[in-house]
């Protein structure tokens, strides 16, 4: 968390030192629906069943400057806090009964701190309103993230407390999107590029990994 503030410090106190900058809140909704699941739906694997799973309430919020390069270029850091979750049904082989498998339940709750820098650039400019493009690294700290399994519907003499996974305490990630600004407030449509924040520590064949890309939209107002 050290960190996580050490790095909000040198970012806003960046934006404080140039000529000209917007400072702001933002608060928005995070999918978890990744871009794999397009392939799914076509082959029949993923449902509307799975997209109720997936879909939640996430939300994120927080604080974003934006810092001016140029006529068209700017640099915008941000600082939010995150929450997503996700629901998985899956199989894994019975350690017990060899060659049968054991389907349980698994719930992931993630609680992030995430931290993008931003650099965009503006498409269209109308004074009034403007469209933008902007991409750039996002770093991830976990908050407070847990992952549980429940609801074993076979092979009752599985012991689930050999699924504990460790929660990495940072990420490094990718993200980018379009946005249109009109007047004070401005309205993004985001996707985050980013790797499990679970340590796996049984094979990739016995657990799969949890996807922690998001497609995510925002809005935030520029306060000054």
């Amino acid at each position: 968390m050290k960190k996580i503030l050490f790095t909000a410090v040198l970012l806003l106190s960046f934006s404080f030192s140039q000529a000209q900058f917007h400072l702001g809140v933002m608060a928005g909704y995070n999918s978890s629906l990744t871009l794999s699941n397009i392939g799914d739906v076509t082959n029949g694997t993923y449902n509307l069943t799975n997209v109720g799973n997936e879909v939640w309430n996430d939300f994120h919020a927080g604080l974003f400057a934006r810092i001016p390069l140029g006529k068209v270029i700017y640099l915008q850091p941000e600082l939010l806090y995150s929450i997503q979750k996700k629901t998985f049904t899956l199989g894994i082989p019975d350690l017990i009964s060899k060659g049968s498998n054991i389907t349980v339940d698994r719930f992931a709750n993630f609680s992030t701190v995430d931290v993008p820098i931003l650099v965009g650039a503006k498409l269209l400019d109308l004074k009034i309103i403007n469209l933008r493009a902007f991409a750039g690294p996002m770093l991830r700290f976990d908050a407070g993230s847990s992952l549980s399994f429940k609801n074993l519907t076979s092979g009752s003499t599985f012991d689930t407390s050999t699924l504990v996974n460790e929660v990495q305490k940072a990420n490094l990630g990718l993200e980018a999107g379009i946005g249109v600004d009109v007047l004070m407030f401005a309205l993004d449509l985001r996707y985050n590029l980013i790797a499990d924040m679970y340590k796996n520590p049984l094979s990739a064949s016995s657990l799969t990994s949890i996807p922690a890309n998001t497609i995510v939209v925002s809005l935030g107002w520029k306060i000054f």
